[in-house]
């Protein structure tokens, strides 16, 4: 699913992913649905986006994404459009803190990329150790304008 085809299906339209997201039985994204754990989470944080502001909405969900492939991977995390890289045999903790609807990620794969959409709003991507990794960690030279 491409990144265009996440928003299709947030705010409308008929995307591979509203058919998807209906065929598995699940609540179609809406902006509804992605506005009421922003609001709640975002009074929660007053103004603190650290990574331990963000530990401190509480509820983490953690979920291990490995590389166990021979090219390096991205990981796309949403809501926010953050890109983090992944070299074969490495693996990133990403977690979901705060409240969501019905279920903590969202994820889309298509070939060297995972998507994941953190439900509540705010997740953190973290190294084995729990250290934060930063944005664009491993990204290759010449993508997204670098």
């Amino acid at each position: 699913m491409s990144r265009a085809s996440l928003w299709r299906q947030l705010f409308g339209g008929a995307g591979p992913a509203d058919r998807s997201a209906a065929a598995a039985g699940a609540e179609p994204m809406t902006f509804a649905r992605v506005t009421a754990p922003l609001a709640e989470n975002m009074s929660a944080l007053d103004g603190d986006f650290s990574l331990e502001g963000i530990r401190k909405l509480g509820s983490p969900v953690p979920m291990l994404v490995e590389n166990s492939g021979t090219e390096l991977l991205e990981l796309w995390l949403e809501p926010f459009g953050q890109d983090y890289w992944l070299r074969p045999g490495e693996g990133f903790t990403v977690t979901s803190y705060g409240t969501w609807h019905d279920r903590p990620f969202e994820l889309a794969h298509q070939p060297g990329q995972i998507q994941i959409w953190a439900c509540s709003c705010f997740a953190t991507v973290t190294f084995p150790d729990g250290t934060e990794v930063p944005g664009g960690h491993q990204r290759p030279s010449g993508m997204y304008g670098t």
